[in-house]
């Protein structure tokens, strides 16, 4: 008996590896094939600026940057999180030249759009040309290969501004290929251990229905609030959240007549949780839960793992008043970068 079983568990082993490079060749012929890479968020704004060479950054350095939104007195003009606008980021927080010592060492970025605080671009710029070129000219300075777009909170409910971003995000790809070259998009959405909300299913619905080639869906599995049980784990509630997505996301698919495996479906997904304290009292995400989310993304095939953010990547030196999770500290003991170290663990594809 023991002998025959080893044969099933060998079989089942090979099927898994068949299926996985069937999966790998497919997304190879549609252009998508790319290692799991692992990008943590660094808030541009916050001070003392994140150290993009550190040694606290795993290998290959990616860095998501964040955040950028409308400007507060001009709606169609890019700033980083309404404090400066992209020239007063070169001059005052060196941004571009950080930006190429990192690409220096072998480094990568993705510039992320939206945010939680501030107002996104699509909301405040209401003029679809005004819209794209905003867009364009953040692309073209910063040349990443990866966008994110962070939409969440009033932003999330706003359909015709939905439908603004992903019809200019649409033409902004279409362009990047008609000159060779590319632009991977991501979605990033609040998720509880339910999945996405009815309004981050519209948007994904929205970026396909206009022909954005979506590289994959980024669910936040943070700041659960009511929506999570006393009983369940930060790490068991992650777990809900990206199986329920799982199902959300292939029915969005199904709906533009696309249908794709489950392996397939992982593939496209990004897993991004808030290190340490969350902002809701109660919920803290700790080192063992960085350790088990790892795990789980790697046993999924998941694409992407992210986390907010790799300044508060640090043990706090004090408390933060009012008990409020800090921009700068986890709020845990920990060593400098450990939870990046951890959640990177399988991930060490560079962005492209």
């Amino acid at each position: 008996m023991r002998h025959r079983r080893l044969a099933w568990v060998a079989a089942a082993a090979a099927l898994a590896l068949v299926a996985g490079v069937f999966v790998w060749r497919s997304m190879t012929e549609a252009g998508m094939a790319q290692e799991p890479w692992f990008s943590g968020y660094a808030d541009v704004t916050v001070d003392p600026p994140y150290d993009f060479g550190g040694t606290a950054l795993p290998q290959p350095r990616n860095v998501t940057l964040a955040f950028v939104v409308a400007d507060a007195s001009d709606p169609c003009r890019p700033t980083w999180g309404s404090a400066y606008s992209l020239d007063a980021a070169k001059d005052a927080l060196n941004l571009e030249q950080r930006i190429s010592a990192l690409k220096s060492k072998g480094g990568a970025i993705a510039v992320s759009f939206g945010g939680s605080v501030n107002t996104e671009l699509a909301v405040a710029c209401q003029n679809p040309e005004s819209l794209l070129s905003a867009y364009r000219s953040v692309v073209d300075r910063y040349a990443p290969s990866t966008i994110d777009f962070d939409i969440e909170g009033d932003a999330l409910l706003n359909a015709p501004a939905g439908e603004r971003r992903a019809a200019a995000v649409a033409a902004l790809q279409k362009e990047k290929e008609a000159w060779g070259g590319r632009l991977d998009v991501w979605l990033t959405l609040p998720a509880s251990p339910r999945g996405l909300t009815d309004d981050g299913v519209a948007s994904v619905d929205q970026m396909l229905a206009a022909g954005v080639r979506l590289a994959g869906v980024n669910i936040m599995t943070m700041n659960y609030g009511s929506s999570r049980p006393a009983s369940q784990s930060m790490l068991d509630a992650a777990v809900a959240a990206a199986g329920a997505a799982h199902d959300q996301i292939s029915i969005s698919y199904q709906r533009i007549g696309t249908n794709l495996g489950s392996a397939e479906i992982w593939a496209r997904m990004g897993l991004t949780p808030m290190i340490g304290a969350n902002d809701l009292p109660g919920e803290v995400f700790s080192l063992d839960d960085a350790r088990g989310l790892n795990a789980f993304a790697v046993e999924k095939g998941i694409q992407r793992v992210s986390m907010w953010s790799l300044n508060r990547d640090v043990q706090c030196s004090a408390a933060s008043p009012g008990g409020q999770a800090s921009h700068v500290c986890s709020g845990v003991e920990q060593d400098a970068g450990q939870f990046a170290g951890l959640l990177a663990a399988g991930f060490g594809g560079r962005l492209r």
